[in-house]
């Protein structure tokens, strides 16, 4: 993106307007009481419009309107849309399986699962790989790539437009707790995909409707690609994008937060399916976008293919819906922020602070009052990392978020697997697999240039060998009795039959969707 993006006076009142008025309605509607389980589960209270709303606001950014976008126009093409649809596959999975568990437990994070079904150990260890990841990788690449685009708008240093947008999220955080990261999700979201829809539309009668389209892309229209693809081969698709998958929908707190702090069970699966419905627009709303821009304006994109989707809103869009489209990207990073944010608020005052410092006389005002601190910190700490990422030694945001998230994927997700499903796995295992995840990942990082190995195959072979050495604790040193784990009583704990049809109905459109662009 160049500093060729700029806007007029009407959309600039569009782009503050905007902005504006979905931060003090999410505020407005967040007023009130907001210490304890209100202040970071939303009083326990959310229905499935907003969970699901939320969900898509909180994963897609400018990462995915930009560099998804990006990936599609420089070379993977839709392939890159698998990402999105399997992930609609896993979280339909997660709403069947792992979240009755979660709700039933009455769990407010996922390290203090571990710690009921292993040790506090596990739970400490967790909790920390999380605020770390969160705050040094998400955070920080989550800010310099908004920074990147306010560069692109206004023209002004990154590190300024990525202090601008964390303030901002940190303000409403702070003061709103989940309650209002969800009801400014339900602008934020909405936009998020209308704007993609238009832009879709626009790019879609710019060259010449969709046979054209078709025609002019052949090539670029496959979601699978060869295993010697350096991007996504095919083998990494089917193999560790699972296991990522897996984390991202169901383990991973900044979006299972909504589902924890869902009305019921049927609220928050509901929820969670409707998010993975609205994934399914991904490849129209943002990929497909993306390959367009690179058949109508190549010339525009040769000095970098991220420029993809702000060239179509810039040459397709009129006054007013450029402000609203660039509205919609900028809310998309503050959204991701602020999810961020309270996610790693809660998981530092639930599971660092109030384990390690929390005195008998401390009270849920106390605890929140610890939370609003930790997403200043945070805020702080993201700031100040996030111009590095500039540095061309990081590879970009891309590399970078998926080289170091790759520490924590394979053992979070190997502990909870045998913790769910394995009611004889030992309780040592749970730490075993959360130390020794990293440090086999950092091998295969610092080995993967001599055997030419995917980062998500690196995954994959990671987390096949935790699983062996989980496999055998189990075997060699049995528990005597399954785990009890604690049960909320006022939670329902069937599932029922219209969720497993809605949910049924959003794999059978993947497949759909696979078998046509196969």
């Amino acid at each position: 993106m160049t500093k060729e993006f700029s806007l007029g006076v009407i959309d600039l009142i569009v782009l503050v307007g905007f902005i504006g008025i979905t931060i003090a309605f999410a505020i407005w509607k967040s007023r009130g009481k907001k210490e304890g389980a209100d202040f970071f589960l939303g009083g326990r209270g959310l229905t499935w419009p907003i969970i699901g709303l939320s969900i898509v606001a909180a994963n897609i950014s400018s990462e995915q309107m930009v560099g998804m976008a990006g990936q599609a126009a420089g070379g993977v093409g839709l392939a890159v849309s698998n990402w999105q649809l399997i992930g609609s596959i896993g979280i339909v999975l997660i709403a069947w399986t792992l979240l009755p568990q979660f709700l039933r437990s009455g769990i407010s994070t996922i390290p203090e699962f571990l710690e009921y079904r292993y040790t506090p150990g596990a739970r400490a260890i967790m909790a920390v790989l999380t605020v770390a990841i969160y705050v040094i990788v998400l955070l920080t690449a989550v800010l310099f790539s908004g920074g990147l685009v306010l560069q692109a708008i206004f023209g002004i240093e990154v590190w300024q437009g990525a202090l601008a947008m964390g303030l901002l999220a940190a303000a409403y955080t702070a003061i709103g707790g989940l309650k209002a990261v969800a009801y400014a999700d339900l602008f934020l979201g909405s936009a998020l995909l209308l704007g993609g829809a238009l832009v879709f539309i626009l790019g879609l009668n710019a060259v010449g409707g969709w046979d054209a389209f078709t025609s002019a892309n052949t090539a670029s229209l496959h979601m699978i690609l060869p295993a010697d693809h350096p991007a996504l081969p095919w083998t990494g698709v089917v193999g560790g994008m699972w296991i990522v998958l897996i984390y991202y929908c169901g383990l991973n707190q900044f979006i299972v937060q909504r589902s924890l702090a869902a009305k019921s069970l049927k609220e928050g699966q509901f929820g969670v399916i409707f998010a993975g419905a609205l994934w399914l627009l991904v490849p129209f709303v943002i990929v497909m976008p993306g390959l367009m821009a690179n058949q109508l304006y190549a010339d525009k994109l040769a000095e970098t293919a991220d420029a993809a989707f702000p060239t179509l809103i810039r040459e397709l869009m009129g006054p007013g819906f450029r402000g609203f489209m660039f509205a919609a990207i900028a809310g998309a990073v503050i959204s991701s922020l602020a999810s961020m944010l309270n996610s790693t608020s809660t998981v530092f005052t639930m599971d660092v602070y109030k384990r390690l410092f929390h005195h008998e006389q401390d009270n849920d005002k106390h605890l929140t009052w610890i939370g609003r601190l930790a997403i200043l910190v945070s805020i702080a700490i993201g700031c100040s990392l996030a111009p590095m990422l500039a540095n061309p030694k990081f590879g970009g945001v891309f590399q970078y978020i998926q080289q170091f998230q790759g520490y924590i994927w394979p053992g979070v997700v190997a502990a909870f697997v045998f913790g769910l499903w394995s009611p004889r796995t030992p309780r040592s295992a749970g730490v075993v697999a959360l130390v020794l995840g990293p440090i086999f990942y950092f091998i295969l990082q610092k080995t993967a240039d001599i055997h030419n190995l995917h980062f998500l195959l690196q995954v994959l072979i990671d987390f096949v060998i935790l699983a062996v050495i989980l496999g055998i604790m189990t075997r060699v040193n049995p528990l005597t009795e399954p785990v009890t784990m604690p049960v909320r009583h006022e939670i329902e704990t069937k599932t029922s039959g219209k969720v497993y049809l809605a949910g049924g109905a959003v794999i059978l459109a993947v497949a759909v969707f696979y078998a046509i662009f196969w």
